[in-house]
Order: structure tokens, then sequence, then C-alpha cells
């Protein structure tokens, strides 16, 4: 008999949320079933063994698009070719790397050439900076560029391995919550069914978001921001609060999964050290889909997520 296993096993023994579980079925990777006497999604032998697929690979950076490729393709060349791909990233970003090693490595011998006691010296770098900055436009790389030239051809080619992140300030807004519960809860009670039938009620706050999923240590809150004349009559069973909104951190989890996600936060802590700012730790990580229109969705092969952390200027005191 094929044993079906609870999504919250499923949670549980593959240290992942119930919303990546659901990001995956979304995306076509994996099927639940559902049995009248029970409300939550189940999962057959076949799914369990497609998940541990799909979680090795991921821990491989493989894309989704490309998992797709793999699982919609019979045979092993597919996934050869992914893996193939990948070694050559890997190898190039070494390559990379090891440039700009020694580039960085070739500006400190030069800075320590000049007196940083003498004016002319001090002077002398500022004119080169100035210099520098005039070569920037229209650079062109002739196969034997100088240092400064390539310098800025090879971070170029790393910083697009690197998410785009902004810092933004989301203004505090009137919202309906989910209340505070658990990823299976969320997706597998009435408050999702809910919020689709009332639609009609929800206003954008930023990027046009009118929906926001929070979590902070395992627990999450769906808000939702609501138009003016809303009232909690309009919105019953479920209660309105002032979200107080705050500064974030704000970057594109390229496929939204929990895996994604991480990969993302901890690139924003080590872009933080070069700012003013701190990860908040009192508050939770938020985020909302982008990009969900089946034909976007389709032309992409993946979901996007605004991923939103929260921070604080360093050393801030904690509000009274």
């Amino acid at each position: 008999m094929n044993e079906l296993i609870k999504i919250r096993d499923m949670t549980n023994r593959y240290d992942l949320s119930a919303r990546t579980l659901r990001y995956y079925e979304d995306m076509g990777l994996i099927n639940s079933v559902r049995r009248e006497d029970y409300a939550y999604r189940l999962y057959d032998q076949d799914n369990v063994k497609r998940l541990e697929q799909i979680l090795i690979l991921r821990k491989l950076n493989i894309s989704i698009k490309d998992i797709q490729r793999i699982f919609n393709t019979p045979g092993s060349q597919t996934v050869l070719e992914v893996l193939g791909k990948k070694v050559g990233d890997i190898d190039e970003e070494i390559s990379l790397l090891h440039e700009l090693k020694t580039i960085v490595l070739e500006f400190i011998r030069q800075i320590e050439l000049a007196d940083f006691g003498r004016d002319s010296d001090v002077k002398l770098l500022y004119e080169k900076a100035r210099e520098i900055k005039a070569q920037i436009v229209n650079v062109n790389y002739n196969g034997n560029p100088s240092t400064v030239n390539r310098l800025l051809e090879v971070t170029e080619r790393l910083d697009g391995k690197i998410p785009d992140i902004m810092i933004v300030r989301i203004p505090g807004f009137r919202a309906v919550t989910s209340g505070q519960v658990s990823f299976e809860e969320l997706f597998g009670g009435d408050f999702e069914p809910w919020q689709e039938s009332h639609n009609h009620l929800f206003k954008p706050v930023i990027f046009d978001a009118a929906d926001f999923l929070c979590e902070k240590d395992g627990i999450v809150q769906w808000i939702w921001a609501l138009k003016d004349n809303v009232t909690g009559a309009d919105v019953a069973p479920y209660e309105i609060i002032e979200f107080p909104g705050g500064l974030y951190a704000a970057a594109v989890s390229v496929d939204g999964d929990g895996e994604s996600n991480n990969r993302v936060r901890n690139k924003m802590e080590r872009w933080l050290e070069g700012t003013n700012f701190v990860m908040d730790k009192d508050r939770g990580l938020m985020g909302h889909m982008i990009y969900v229109d089946d034909e976007i969705k389709e032309g992409l092969g993946y979901h996007q997520m605004n991923l939103y952390a929260p921070i604080k200027l360093k050393d801030s005191p904690k509000p009274a």
C-alpha cells in the first residue's frame, strides 16, 4: 500500500515550510492528494521521492526552470547538460574571483607606495580617481586591458550573481490579518479562499503589492492592505490591524522558495555590512509574490518574490 505522508510530517522531515511545498505544487513539480476525512495536503511515496530529488538539485543551486526541464525529459541527457553547465559556471566564477584578488592586491601595492602624509600624493590619488571615473563610460576590452578596465569587467560579471538590493520604507497601513499561525494552518485553512473572494477590499501599498506574508520563528501572518472605507464587518470573521511599516532591505528571490530566500537573506546580510544598517532581529521577514500571471510564469518558468528583511541603524535604541 502506498502510504500517504501528512504535510506536517513532510515539513518536519525535510526542514522546509508548508509554503515551499505549496510553491513546488504550483510549479507542477510535485502533487498532493486530499482525503475527505483530512483537511490538509497528503503526499504519496512517489512524490516524497520527487521532493528529495528537488531538494538535492536546489542545494546545487539548480533553478526551478531547469528542474522542470529535467523532470519533463526522459533519460539522463538533460540532467547531465544542466549539471555540466553548473560546473562551467562555477569554474568561471572561481576564475573571476582569482583575477579580482590579483587586481585588488595590485591596488594595495600601488596605495602602499603612496605617502598619505604628503599633500602632493593625496592630490595625485584624487586626480587618479577622477581619471578612473572618466574611463568608466564606454570601456572597450581589447584582450589586454588596463587594470582598471579589467576590474570593471570582472566586477560587472560577478555582480550579476548578487541580487540588486534596495533600502525601502514601507508606510504603515490598515490590514486584515490571517492571525499568527503555522504554514500548514495558513495554507490548509479558510483564509486563502476567503481572501480570493474578497479581492475588491484590498489596495496596493508598495511596488503594486497589497499583501505581505510575515514570518518569524516558524510562525506566519498573512496581511492584506485594506481600502480606506473597509470596516471590521466587511472582513469578519478576520480582524483588522494597524501595520506599523518601517525600514526594509528589499531584493528579488528569483524562485521564491525557501532555499532561494535563505540565499538572498545571507547575501543581504553581507551587503549590509558595508552600510550603516543591520538586520532588526525583533521583526520578521516579509515577502510577496510578483509576476504571478500565467503568461509571465510560463515565459520565465518560475515565480519571483520580493523579499523584505527588516533593518535598523546600527546601535539605534529600541523603541520605548
